[in-house]
């Protein structure tokens, strides 16, 4: 069997066996080692690899950036942020069809600015934002619909683990990659909200349990100085963080250690942190970078067997031999990447692909900032998507038997922001300039 027959048999053979239970990453090294064994029929040749490998993986002290950040995020979700941003943006929203939705979109899109989980998007929202939508009268369908969509904006505006995870795969800057996703972060973020416009002016039932909006109540209108009280953390978050990279104070690194220590102020000085709560942030955010950690060495043995193998050269000639250009490739890759997301984890997702399609990439000269947009946007569709949805269980499992809905009716909630996501995902796909106009 030649090298490339041996580097294909395993991507099918890896499916069978992750569909089958077994750990990505685990299944990565597991195949890695098997196929280098067998490319070089020496099984030392293979163990060799695998220790090279575990020590290039994270070695660098650029790996200090996901600590850091998850860190941040878990902590500005403990200070309560999340529910302070949904308080203002209902006030800035509150007279527009469908405003507790817009509301959550927009305040969405700020916690992503902070946080750059969307599982933590996710868990915040559906404690705050469901319980307020119901209370007026929104459809269960639409409140949690709307939790869903815009959960995944904490994967595209910068901060995002995703573009982090990218970043190391692609070797590509983590600061371009965090500038690349604002302008289509704000794009996905406003389609959200013009999706839900819509749907509140010309099929208000799906909005509304009565089928029309409750009339607004001014009797409990916030301050001005209580807004910008309780939106300065906020600002001073993204403002230093997000502006110390992009002026070139901080490298990516040093931004998530001066935003998380901003994070642990803001938690300390607000109460909502105690020693006891401090531990068991530490203790997630160790148990978050430990499974990161051990995908990507995991994912960087599979990259080095693929490369062995000659895999992604011989693609691209058989691509080139039967005339198969740009366009098909990338159609044919984001199809992947949204099949594998009814399966599996959007992290898992990109170490399973990006090692194969990179080098393709390459090959065909796309510019690899542009490429992981993309990337991160498809992956991010496969949140919503049954039946693995992980956005879904998460909502489900954080309200629990509080609201009376099934995971069947969250995947149905979900349907418009699905394909408002792909049609944004087309959108930039056409037009790469959309990714790259902040960019030198």
């Amino acid at each position: 069997m030649s090298a490339v027959a041996i580097a294909l048999s395993s991507l099918v053979l890896m499916l069978v066996l992750i569909y089958a239970g077994l750990h990505v990453a685990i299944t990565l090294g597991l195949l890695s080692f098997i196929g280098v064994w067998l490319i070089r029929g020496d099984a030392g040749v293979a163990a060799n690899l695998m220790a090279q490998a575990v020590s290039d993986s994270i070695a660098s002290h650029i790996f200090g950036v996901v600590p850091l950040f998850v860190l941040t995020g878990f902590l500005v979700a403990r200070a309560d942020v999340g529910k302070d941003a949904f308080e203002v943006a209902n006030q800035a929203f509150r007279r527009i069809r469908g405003g507790l939705g817009v509301a959550t979109v927009a305040a969405n899109a700020v916690f992503a600015a902070i946080t750059g989980i969307s599982i933590a998007s996710a868990a915040v929202f559906s404690r705050v934002a469901v319980p307020q939508m119901l209370r007026f009268g929104y459809q269960p369908k639409f409140a949690v619909g709307v939790v869903a969509g815009s959960s995944v904006l904490g994967m595209l505006i910068p901060p995002s683990l995703l573009m982090i995870l990218y970043g190391f795969l692609s070797e590509q800057s983590v600061g371009a990659l965090f500038t690349a996703g604002i302008v289509p972060g704000l794009i996905l973020a406003l389609a959200f909200s013009l999706t839900i416009l819509g749907m509140a002016t010309f099929r208000p039932h799906m909005v509304y349990l009565s089928g029309q909006a409750q009339p607004v109540d001014d009797t409990d209108l916030m301050s001005v100085p209580r807004m910008l009280w309780l939106m300065w953390p906020i600002v001073a978050l993204i403002g230093l963080v997000l502006g110390g990279i992009y002026a070139g104070f901080f490298t990516a690194t040093e931004a998530g250690a001066v935003g998380a220590l901003l994070a642990l102020l803001i938690a300390i000085g607000r109460r909502k942190l105690n020693w006891r709560g401090f531990w068991e942030v530490l203790i997630e955010t160790g148990h978050v970078t430990v499974a990161v950690s051990f995908l990507i060495i995991c994912a960087n043995i599979y990259t080095r067997m693929l490369a062995m193998s000659g895999t992604p050269q011989a693609l691209v000639s058989w691509m080139a031999a039967a005339g198969l250009g740009v366009a098909v490739f990338l159609l044919v890759y984001v199809l992947l990447i949204l099949l594998l997301g009814t399966i599996i984890d959007s992290s898992s997702i990109m170490l399973i692909v990006l090692p194969l399609m990179l080098p393709i990439a390459q090959q065909f000269e796309l510019n690899l900032i542009w490429f992981g947009v993309i990337t991160v946007v498809a992956v991010e569709v496969g949140l919503l998507t049954p039946p693995f949805g992980l956005s879904v269980y998460v909502i489900k499992s954080t309200l629990g038997n509080s609201v009376d809905i099934s995971l069947g009716d969250i995947f149905r909630g979900t349907a418009p922001f699905t394909l408002t996501m792909l049609a944004v995902l087309a959108l930039l796909v056409a037009f790469p300039s959309l990714s790259l106009v902040l960019l030198p």
